[in-house]
């Protein structure tokens, strides 16, 4: 891998990382672990209002850890990356949770 390309790729798992350094994101992650989700169903899980989880949302969406799939006047989210799981399940482990 040539050194620009190695750098990009660090550069795009810092925001991966970034984006998951966040307790509504990494819940709103294994929430998705469970399968794809309506925003409204997220929305009943936290006591934030639609602007705040749509920003939340957004940062996974670029981070290239979420999807988006708008089916009539919902959009409903899922994985994209979801090996996530493991990385986290690892650290349950690692923290003694």
């Amino acid at each position: 891998m040539k050194k620009k390309d190695k750098k990009l790729s660090l550069g795009a798992k810092a925001a991966v990382f970034k984006a998951l350094a966040h307790p509504t994101r990494l819940q709103i992650v294994e929430k998705l672990a469970e399968g794809e989700q309506c925003v409204c169903v997220l929305l009943e899980m936290f006591d934030i209002d639609f602007s705040t989880i749509s920003r939340h949302l957004s940062v996974l969406k670029n981070a290239g850890i979420v999807v988006a799939d708008k089916q009539g006047k919902n959009v409903y989210y899922s994985l994209k990356c979801p090996c996530l799981l493991d990385m986290c399940d690892c650290l349950d482990k690692v923290l003694g949770k």
